[in-house]
């Protein structure tokens, strides 16, 4: 059974004043309060949203304003618009499994979805202290990055910052990302031996926010994930998903 929130025209109002400075345009206003309100759990999925009426009077906006707002948030898979009944809370999340390690072009089209990718950057660096320890190279050898942000059809779903270890993957320079994902190159040229990952929610930088397209105080899962190819590290990754467009999932036997 749906229910309906429950939101007094005062309550929407302060809400919406809550959300960023003046100078944010307000489509996005709007959107960031349904989004917050998600992803707190104040809204819940199958909750029937205010009509877009009630939005236009507690809010003092335009209904050109509101549909933009509930529209982009229905591509994005957050909520369901059934015409002549209501917008209800559907949080459409793409999902991961826990313990494998998978290439996410393959997961967004087997969702039936369109993948893309944006590289923003593919380069040499020299390695920290960290990235060095963990490779075993001295501090200041040669290592390849990239940044790549995957997207499943217009919505970013990951933002992917990996460091390769040169020895293993000598052409990664080399390589279109746009075409075929990291993972899917490095599984050529340096094939998966085991794999680690360590999973934390935490907050974005105001960087990764722009990136990825989200207010800075969305909950997101960072995935730090390591690969190695016969007992050597090619690869440590951090993948920073928003927490309201994806999921981690699994399933164990206790026999």
């Amino acid at each position: 059974m749906v229910s309906g929130l429950a939101v007094e025209g005062a309550d929407l109002a302060r809400l919406y004043a809550e959300q960023g400075s003046s100078s944010t345009p307000a489509y996005q206003r709007v959107k960031d309060l349904v989004i917050e309100q998600i992803t707190s759990g104040r809204w819940r999925e199958g909750d029937a949203l205010p009509s877009e009426s009630q939005f236009v009077e507690s809010l003092g906006l335009s209904r050109m304003t509101i549909n933009r707002a509930l529209r982009e948030l229905s591509a994005q898979g957050m909520l369901r618009r059934v015409m002549g009944v209501g917008t209800f809370v559907h949080v459409d999340k793409g999902s991961s499994a826990l313990v494998e390690v998978h290439n996410i072009a393959d997961e967004v089209r087997h969702r039936g979805r369109r993948y893309h990718a944006r590289v923003l950057f593919l380069r040499e660096e020299a390695a920290g202290p960290d990235i060095s320890g963990q490779f075993g190279l001295d501090v200041g050898a040669t290592v390849f990055r990239s940044r790549v942000v995957h997207f499943e059809d217009d919505v970013a779903v990951q933002l992917e910052d990996r460091y390769v270890n040169p020895q293993f993957a000598p052409h990664y320079l080399d390589q279109d990302f746009t075409r075929r994902t990291p993972f899917t190159y490095l599984s050529e040229a340096a094939p998966l031996g085991r794999g680690e990952h360590i999973v934390e929610a935490v907050l974005p930088s105001a960087e990764e926010s722009a990136i990825l397209g989200i207010t800075e105080s969305e909950p997101c899962l960072r995935i730090h994930r390591r690969t190695w190819s016969q007992d050597a590290l090619v690869s440590i990754a951090r993948l920073l998903h928003p927490g309201s467009r994806y999921r981690l999932e699994g399933t164990f036997d206790t026999h």
